[in-house]
């Protein structure tokens, strides 16, 4: 019997985000991103599916070349307009019980100071659901948002990145130490002032003298999400990261990309199992293998080319405006996605490919169509043969793309042991991992204790 499956809903509080053109549809509901009810429902929804976690995706800025027009992504709603998903999930945390909340959040649009007070406030309304998705950025439109000419090198990107999370570690594991919320009332002492400490942070960043404001919440730390699938993103996940994210096309690549990832865990003095490998897909489920074709025929019907490739900083020209179909890839100007590129030429050979090439394989990547039985059997072969050990679930069409994964795919998941049947009492950590906090092995716990040394040695 195989190890079960975990599984995220991976969701935006925008109109289209990853599957352009859905919203569309007259039963879809993701138009209505800013209605807190859609969003409370479709929580209880996954809760009623055993999912993890509602893992949300975050933008700061539009897609495109610095000054480049945005016109495309406005028409077709897509990321912009959009809301922040760390304020909505005060909401869903209090109408669930058992379901984790991931929030994507970029080092450079919040100071860490303040963004480790949020992430605390969120960890104690939750009683422990909180997961935060560590991101670098990617928009140069997002990284002008704050102040700075664009983005900075990728990999100073990830030497930013690093101080950040080290700020953070900080204030969540080393500026209270255990035992130092009393809450006494016979004495009058609410906190033990000893046992709270600053931090006194200086480096080439940010200066940050603390203490951390919040008491330590149930996971002090957020399970921590990342997504980086370069070398220097891949040893930044191996060194912090509690769980990847993957979009591997096979199973073969996504098994290379994870034991590489796993084998520099290791180096990094921690183990195999402390990291979860989570592989993107948008199921497209039939009662039968005919349905389920009919299905895939009505969401292509209402998929946007232009959205794909405007999400994709490939099809676009550098004023902002979409390539035609017909455009030979041969004549695209640009330095994105190099290697899908590639791999839609060496796919293609007997034709020159076009850029209405680029956003066919878009809408199909990921794409899983078929039968319960049949989905389940391609799930057995990523995990058997890639070895991941969870799933994002992508959606078409909100709620629908959800309430037919529990109708649906879900028992026949349960029945072959790939979905767990019930949830493991606890924090989200506990959940995955058996405990509420980080374990010894990862770096942010070297400041358990550490700044109450420093206040005896003065």
């Amino acid at each position: 019997m195989p190890t079960p499956l975990a599984y995220n809903a991976f969701v935006m509080n925008t109109a289209s985000h990853i599957q352009h053109g859905q919203w569309r549809h007259p039963e879809a509901r993701q138009g209505d991103f800013n209605d807190v009810e859609l969003w409370i429902g479709l929580a209880k929804t996954l809760e009623e599916g055993l999912f993890d976690a509602m893992f949300f995706a975050d933008v700061v800025g539009v897609y495109g070349p610095s000054g480049g027009g945005y016109e495309v992504f406005a028409k077709e709603g897509l990321q912009i307009p959009s809301n922040d998903p760390s304020v909505l999930i005060s909401a869903l945390a209090v109408n669930t019980k058992h379901l984790g909340f991931a929030f994507t959040s970029n080092v450079q649009q919040e100071h860490p100071f303040n963004f480790a007070r949020k992430v605390s406030t969120l960890d104690h309304i939750s009683r422990g659901r909180v997961a935060w998705n560590i991101v670098t950025g990617l928009q140069e439109n997002g990284a002008r948002n704050f102040g700075t000419d664009g983005l900075v090198d990728h990999d100073k990107r990830y030497d930013w990145a690093e101080e950040y999370v080290d700020v953070a570690y900080k204030l969540w594991e080393g500026s209270w130490d255990e035992g130092a919320l009393l809450k006494d009332k016979e004495n009058g002492v609410f906190s033990d002032a000893s046992r709270i400490h600053k931090i006194n942070h200086v480096g080439e960043y940010y200066r940050v003298e603390g203490p951390h404001l919040p008491s330590p919440s149930p996971q002090r730390t957020p399970v921590l999400y990342q997504a980086g699938a370069s070398p220097r993103g891949r040893q930044f996940a191996a060194e912090h990261a509690e769980a990847v994210f993957l979009r591997a096309p096979s199973p073969k690549i996504a098994r290379e990309g994870i034991e590489d990832t796993r084998r520099r865990a290791i180096q990094a003095g921690r183990r195999a199992e402390d990291i979860k490998f989570f592989q993107g897909f948008a199921f497209i489920i039939g009662r039968t293998a005919e349905e389920a074709l009919a299905k895939a025929e009505e969401f292509d019907a209402y998929a946007s080319a232009d959205g794909y490739l405007a999400h994709a900083n490939i099809g676009t020209r550098p004023d902002g405006s979409v390539y035609p179909p017909e455009t030979p890839l041969s004549e695209l100007e640009t330095n994105s996605s190099i290697g899908l590129l590639d791999w839609i030429r060496r796919g293609i050979t007997d034709r020159e490919p076009t850029v209405a090439d680029i956003s066919d394989s878009l809408l199909r990547n990921g794409r899983i169509v078929g039968t319960p039985a049949q989905i389940a059997d391609q799930l057995e072969i990523w995990q058997d043969e890639g070895g991941i050990d969870g799933i994002n679930v992508m959606n078409w069409r909100l709620p629908d793309s959800y309430t037919e994964f529990n109708e649906l795919l879900l028992p026949e998941l349960q029945r072959r042991g790939l979905a767990k049947t019930e949830y493991v009492q606890g924090s989200l950590r506990t959940k995955m991992f058996g405990a509420d906090r980080l374990n010894e092995r990862h770096p942010a716990t070297r400041y358990r204790g550490a700044f109450a040394e420093a206040v005896v040695e003065a």
